[in-house]
């Protein structure tokens, strides 16, 4: 996670080496998705592991049926206005293709899905990182983030 940056909701490049040491979620999110509501799930977890050393990192992506549309500004409103989001919320980058990001590259090389397949396959695919920066779990977009509560529990 050392070699990773990416650029904030607020436009700020963030070196990803400033969550050394805490238990990650990290997330390809949208706005208009049939798994939106996840959000919620998400910031009670961040919100109630936070303080444990915790932190979900959002990676909006518009790869899935162009259900992130809008930008920096309009993706932040969303996210803060419908679900309270305080958690570290990321510009829009690709998850799957020739332009992926970087941290998503290795990300999905650490944790293949099934069969061995590495593309993300929707919105809301979550990966778990444990604080020595190993991938510990890659979990598909229908599992709902409180089912994850004992695996976050382990790792902090």
């Amino acid at each position: 996670m050392d070699n990773f940056s990416a650029t904030s909701l607020d436009g700020r490049k963030i070196a990803l080496r400033k969550f050394r040491g805490k238990v990650l979620l990290i997330v390809n999110t949208a706005s208009e998705c049939g798994f939106t509501p996840q959000y919620q799930g998400l910031e009670e977890l961040y919100e109630r592991f936070r303080d444990r050393g915790f932190v979900i990192l959002g990676f909006p992506c518009n790869q899935f049926g162009a259900q992130e549309p809008g930008d920096a500004a309009a993706i932040g409103a969303f996210c803060q206005k419908n679900y309270g989001v305080t958690f570290p919320m990321f510009d829009k980058i690709e998850v799957n293709g020739p332009h992926t990001h970087p941290l998503y590259r290795w990300l999905k090389r650490s944790a293949p899905g099934l069969l061995g397949s590495e593309a993300v396959k929707w919105n809301f695919t979550k990966f778990l990182v444990d604080r020595e920066g190993k991938v510990r779990g890659r979990y598909a977009p229908v599992t709902k983030p409180a089912v994850l509560i004992p695996e976050i529990e382990a790792l902090l």
